[in-house]
């Protein structure tokens, strides 16, 4: 009978016995990488994936029943967000590189997940701690001057739970498919192979033959034959070869999920999850209570290391913030959560106004693909034309999601 493990020990992805003191040792790759580097040589192909995944695995805490693994992707922003916060307030000049340098690195990082169509909880991580280290920094920095009411403090704080409640409804189911059982796999096998209209991703004029059938834009998988399915409403459904099941109109296949999703948004890096039929209006509200919390915050912090200007002057005009260290972090971080600020506000405008025309971004997608869709407001939203049932239909559709979900309609 094997011994339990121990609170340092744990099995590793090779499926050995192995202990923490031991982290630094055994590590072929990172030798050579190191060696490698020190003589000012290339690594060989796929040296840097290797050592990635022997340091992923080997970073864990001690726990009961053996050493827990920690993901990888939580630890940078607890740490180098506070440091470059700090660091960020010791100058003006130093605050700007900073300042400038975190979207671009973010942004960066952003687009190399995307490429490589990995799920990371980077991206959550560092919204969640960016989030509680700014509520942090206002009880300890601004409060105390006074001029921050005890009602004022209640609202912000309120505005914050609000957040964290929708936020944690969004994380939650977004409409996945049920996958069938292995034996009650669906056989596409002798259905109908002809050309229909008005397929799930809202374009019109799309066949079952050709190019259609490898697929992968937004989320999609490749592989999926266009197939006519007798529906009620003339509602046309698609066979994903992916999950193995019929979808309905509009779901889609997010890759990084590996499911179908009905009505299928996008999937949203900041909650690491998809948005969908069940979710979509829970991130809605989590994005509106993070502007209306976020700018509320601002403008409290502004007011009061800023008196007698607008929270707008006091932005980009504020002589006394560098008069102290404390003023000079508080003003950072207002910096930052403007910056924060104003990209989730850019998402916030693309969605309300995708629902406005009652059309997905993955559908939005798929009609710039196709050049099937026309560009409104300067090219802010796609309008497909398919679903766009006026200004008040399409937002009592979006509102009527989850009833429409919970009964099957």
């Amino acid at each position: 009978m094997e011994e339990p493990l121990c609170c340092c020990e744990y099995v590793d992805r090779r499926g050995e016995r192995n202990h923490l003191a031991a982290c630094c040792c055994d590590c072929e790759d990172l030798d050579e990488g190191c060696e490698r580097w020190l003589t000012c040589r290339s690594l060989p192909p796929g040296a840097l994936g290797r050592i990635a995944d022997t340091v992923a695995d080997r970073v864990r805490v001690p726990w009961f029943a053996g050493a827990v693994k920690v993901n990888v992707s939580l630890v940078p922003p607890l740490v180098l967000l506070p440091v470059f916060l700090h660091i960020a307030a010791l100058h003006f000049l130093l605050g700007l590189v900073i300042l400038t340098s975190l979207p671009v690195l973010v942004l960066w990082y952003y687009y190399l997940t995307h490429r490589r169509k990995e799920r990371t909880l980077f991206f959550l991580s560092l919204g969640l701690f960016s989030l509680g280290y700014m509520y942090y920094v206002f009880l300890q920095e601004v409060v105390p001057r006074g001029r921050v009411g005890y009602a004022q403090v209640v609202a912000l704080t309120c505005g914050v739970i609000l957040m964290l409640a929708a936020l944690s409804r969004a994380k939650k189911d977004p409409g996945y498919l049920p996958i069938p059982a292995s034996n009650e796999k669906v056989s596409h096998q002798g259905l109908p192979n002809k050309s229909v209209r008005g397929s799930s991703n809202g374009l019109h004029g799309v066949t079952s033959s050709g190019a259609a059938s490898s697929r992968a834009v937004n989320g999609e998988a490749k592989g999926y034959s266009r197939l006519s399915a007798e529906e009620p409403e003339g509602v046309k459904k698609d066979w994903c070869a992916k999950c193995q099941l019929v979808r309905p109109a509009r779901a889609g296949h997010c890759r990084l999920c590996g499911r179908c999703v009905r009505r299928l948004d996008h999937h949203c890096v900041w909650i690491n999850s998809c948005v969908g039929e069940q979710n979509h209006q829970a991130f809605i509200l989590a994005l509106s209570f993070f502007m209306l919390t976020s700018v509320y915050g601002i403008t409290l912090t502004l007011h009061t290391i800023c008196r007698g200007r607008t929270p707008f002057v006091a932005l980009f005009y504020c002589p006394g913030a560098y008069s102290d260290y404390s003023s000079a972090l508080s003003f950072t971080c207002v910096w930052y959560c403007a910056i924060v600020t104003a990209g989730m506000g850019y998402i916030l405008l693309i969605q309300l106004l995708n629902i406005s025309y009652n059309v997905t971004e993955r559908e939005a997608r798929l009609a710039l693909r196709d050049n099937t869709g026309r560009r409104l407001l300067g090219g802010l939203v796609i309008d497909t034309g398919q679903y766009n049932r006026g200004f008040l239909c399409n937002w009592g559709h979006f509102l009527s999601l989850c009833f429409c979900s919970d009964y099957g309609l």
